[in-house]
């Protein structure tokens, strides 16, 4: 019988790399489209460019949080 190794096979590393991508796309897409409706509603131009940036940083910083321990 074979020991498991402390190794990620290269799935493992495909579906962290989708995990993170994920997570940049959503952070974008919400704050985006909250930015947006902002926008809609108040009759404004610059809520959307704050709202994808906002998600930006706050999806680098969950994936920093969550992938970024070398543990």
């Amino acid at each position: 019988m074979k020991e498991k190794t402390a190794t990620s096979t290269p799935t493992e590393g495909r579906d962290q790399g989708m995990m993170i991508f994920s997570y940049l796309l959503a952070g974008i897409g919400l704050y985006g489209g909250l930015g947006w409706l902002g926008d809609h509603f108040w009759q404004t131009s610059f809520l959307l460019p704050i709202g994808m940036i906002l998600g930006m940083a706050i999806s680098i910083y969950l994936v920093i949080k969550r992938y970024g321990s070398a543990t």
